[in-house]
């Protein structure tokens, strides 16, 4: 190992000795020998493996041959490509492959039918582009995390590159198929439902405590992995129940269930198993209820932002919900309520609020302090976030 020249650590001229197996599988790919010498100075060369893996066709389009080639105006083609999310190339450069083009006829096809309108076309455009994004951008991180925690070679990698890159169109159009489906039968069952309001919605919002200032003293390998735990409860939890992350909002999750009670026991179930995860601190969580718009995979509307200032004034450990949540479970026997004093909110107004916690419940959670204090944090389990009737003012995320 050390007699390889120009290395002298041992790690180093060990992972050198596998650079020639992904030299090798770019040279196959058609990369030239100036972009692998520059992706070794750079560490990048299983990046650079995946990015000829993943795309090999060759570009060979500007933006004014694409267009040729496929009919469709350079306009059109370029507002596309920004709402699928990618970067616009230069005049003249050549980026577009004959795969572009293949896509682009696809396309314009199903315009020229008229079942896809313009709008439409667009509005999924957006939506397909920004969440695959968000999956690519996991696998890189993936990849790098693995590279580091488990010492991948070269060879493993450009084996496993090779293996799990063609396997993933598959994968998705799996999961894709199935999405579709879930949501068809939601729909479904929603308007088979005699006491359902259309559009009406439970929006729920759950806020780790103390989440900013521990971020600022923990190693980005560490945020990591309570990031991770924290996501996959509430994922876990949300659909445990039929209910949908909508998205994370750093230390929050934004959720959404057709079901009042449901929600509740979403809201509950969370409170209860961040509070018994020692890895994380306590989650105050907020609940609201009432017509939302739907669209592109969010959610919109007052009552959306009603449930996002609930939860800003809510005790760590609690579940906080508006008038119209209550309304509808007030007589559960397994639930007991508690009137927060009238609260004035925010560009919203006053509101009247409620506790709920379980009826089996050993402790009751206190109510949050009635004027808002200022946002600061306590990193971790402190006392701050774990006190009880008579403790202190709650720490903001």
């Amino acid at each position: 190992m050390t007699g390889i020249p120009g290395f002298s650590d041992p790690e180093v001229a060990a992972a050198a000795e596998h650079l020639p197996v992904l030299e090798d599988t770019l040279q196959a790919l058609g990369v030239s020998e100036d972009e692998i010498r520059q992706a070794q100075r750079l560490h990048t060369l299983e990046l650079l493996v995946i990015e000829r893996m993943v795309l090999p066709a060759k570009a060979r389009y500007d933006l004014a041959e694409i267009a040729a080639a496929t009919g469709t105006s350079a306009d059109e083609i370029v507002q596309l490509w920004r709402a699928l999310g990618f970067p616009m190339p230069a005049a003249g450069e050549k980026v577009f492959t004959d795969l572009d083009v293949q896509m682009l006829r696809t396309v314009a096809a199903l315009l020229e039918t008229g079942m896809v309108k313009p709008d439409l076309a667009m509005q999924m455009s957006r939506v397909i582009g920004s969440s695959l994004a968000r999956v690519a951008s996991a696998q890189i991180d993936a990849i790098a995390i693995a590279d580091e925690d488990d010492g991948l070679t070269g060879g493993d990698f450009a084996n496993s590159a090779a293996t799990l890159l063609p396997a993933m169109p598959m994968i998705m159009d799996f999961v894709w198929r199935r999405h579709l489906q879930v949501a068809a039968r939601r729909r479904i069952l929603r308007e088979g439902d005699p006491d359902h309001v259309p559009g009406r919605e439970v929006v729920g919002f759950a806020d780790l405590v103390g989440f900013t200032a521990l971020s600022q003293q923990i190693s980005s390998q560490e945020l990591a992995q309570i990031v991770n735990r924290f996501e996959a409860i509430a994922y876990d939890t949300v659909g445990s129940f039929d209910g949908r992350v909508v998205k994370m909002i750093g230390d929050e999750v934004m959720f959404v269930v057709d079901d009042d009670r449901r929600a509740l026991e979403i809201g509950l179930t969370l409170a209860e198993l961040y509070e018994a995860d020692p890895s994380l601190s306590a989650v105050r969580v907020g609940l609201a209820a009432g017509p939302v718009l739907e669209r592109e995979g969010d959610i919109y509307g007052p009552v959306v932002n009603l449930a996002a200032r609930i939860v800003g004034i809510a005790f760590p450990g609690s579940v906080v919900v508006d008038e119209a949540v209550h309304a509808i479970a007030a007589d559960d026997p397994t639930l007991t309520w508690k009137p927060l004093r009238s609260r004035r909110l925010k560009d919203i107004g006053r509101v009247a609020l409620w506790t709920v916690r379980r009826a089996d419940a050993d402790e009751e959670v206190p109510e949050p302090p009635a004027r808002p204090r200022s946002r600061r944090g306590r990193a971790g389990r402190s006392a701050a976030t774990r006190s009880r009737p008579g403790g202190a003012v709650p720490s903001s995320g």
